[in-house]
């Protein structure tokens, strides 16, 4: 699999500089962790669940979680289970299902459902990249981390855990910064295990009965800012200690009345681009937009999704631009090793040898699997050849 490989390889040739590589779900965890993109939730008690998988992927989604968490009711737990080792049945079925389908991940509730839902899914494991682990944190962390380990060598398979970071404990203040270090401890000592952490947001406003209107980000929440700043703080860090943390969820899909103006620049669009602009304001996607480049600019990679049509926004900004390829390329060229100063090679930035190099190397491993965009290339083109309708 790989990014933009449901696109024409002439049209990839027409976007991209140097395009995405190709990976598997045995690629290293370094790779797989940065290629995660747009990770598309999809509740486990859909009854054509293979399909929607199988049509996903075919639009360029290469990781998926399949939800028996919160997005079910508590009655239909079980209903659930049984319908996933239904599905995997059917796609491990069907012809060249190892390359039809994405990164597949399945969100429990407790430490048990892992090694059950393994010895229920019998052969069929070999499609499963991995379990997400609900309301993460040291004291409940261990026994899921536990589990997986047990479950990993009963079947030989390997299995990566995603904990979503979204209990009380760590948005409350009196207690962050313990369950902070506690969460660290509990992720270093599986660090092998832990293919990247989630940020569950919605929770975090639950606790104080906030919901962001489509017109907000959550750094526009302060209470929800202060907590992914303390997050990436202690948790991404670039000194070989850090993980990839991803974005928070986006709950918006289909237009709402508005208070503020569209936060869309006309510039980017060309006049043949302006449906495309209009449509994007017209379904709330302008404050998504805003998001995405805001978790990019605190550090954040990829971004959970509850709808298809945000796989595509997230994906295409996930591009390395040529201009950040040439800084990224021209800060780690070996002959500059010690350091110093230079000017970029679009002349508009000082490069700064050591202070970007983590920078640098973070940008190249995303070029690797999301590809660099042609010089003349940009968002906007990137997104419209995206798109089911294109």
């Amino acid at each position: 699999m790989r990014h933009f490989g449901h696109l024409a390889s002439d049209l990839r040739g027409e976007l991209f500089h140097r395009e995405p590589q190709e990976f598997t779900p045995d690629s290293s965890a370094r790779i797989l962790a940065t290629a995660l993109g747009a990770t598309l939730y999809s509740p486990a008690t859909r009854p054509q669940l293979a399909d929607d998988v199988i049509k996903q992927a075919a639009r360029g989604v290469v990781s998926m979680v399949l939800c028996l968490e919160d997005s079910i009711d508590d009655r239909d737990v079980e209903a659930g289970e049984a319908n996933i080792v239904r599905q995997f049945a059917d796609l491990a079925g069907r012809p060249g299902a190892e390359q039809a389908v994405p990164l597949l991940f399945i969100r429990i509730r407790t430490p048990a459902q892992i090694t059950d839902l393994v010895r229920r899914l019998g052969d069929t494991v070999r499609l499963l990249s991995g379990f997400v682990l609900p309301k993460f944190t040291e004291e409940s962390g261990v026994p899921f981390l536990e589990a997986l380990t047990l479950a990993e060598n009963a079947c030989g398979s390997r299995l990566f855990a995603m904990p979503v970071l979204e209990s009380p404990e760590l948005l409350h203040l009196e207690s962050r910064v313990e369950t902070l270090y506690g969460i660290s401890r509990t992720v270093d000592k599986y660090r092998d295990r832990v293919l990247a952490l989630r940020l569950g947001v919605t929770d975090f406003c639950s606790s104080y009965g906030l919901r962001r209107a489509p017109a907000m980000t959550a750094y526009d929440v302060q209470i929800v800012a202060s907590v992914i700043a303390d997050v990436v703080n202690v948790l991404g860090r670039a000194d070989g200690s850090g993980f990839t943390v991803t974005g928070p969820v986006w709950e918006y899909f289909r237009h709402h009345e508005r208070m503020f103006k569209p936060q869309l620049r006309r510039s980017p669009f060309t006049p043949e681009a302006e449906d495309l602009r209009d449509a994007l304001i017209q379904q709330d996607m302008d404050g998504l937009l805003r998001e995405i480049e805001l978790d990019r600019a605190n550090g954040l990679q990829g971004k959970t999704c509850i709808h298809p049509s945000h796989v595509p926004l997230v994906n295409a900004l996930s591009v390395v631009t040529h201009e950040e390829f040439c800084d990224a390329a021209d800060i780690l060229r070996e002959d500059r090793s010690g350091g110093g100063v230079l000017r970029s090679a679009y002349t508009n930035k000082m490069n700064e040898v050591k202070p970007h190099r983590a920078w640098a190397e973070r940008t190249l491993r995303r070029a690797e699997v999301f590809g660099v965009a042609r010089e003349d290339i940009g968002f906007v083109e990137l997104l419209a050849a995206s798109l089911p309708s294109s």
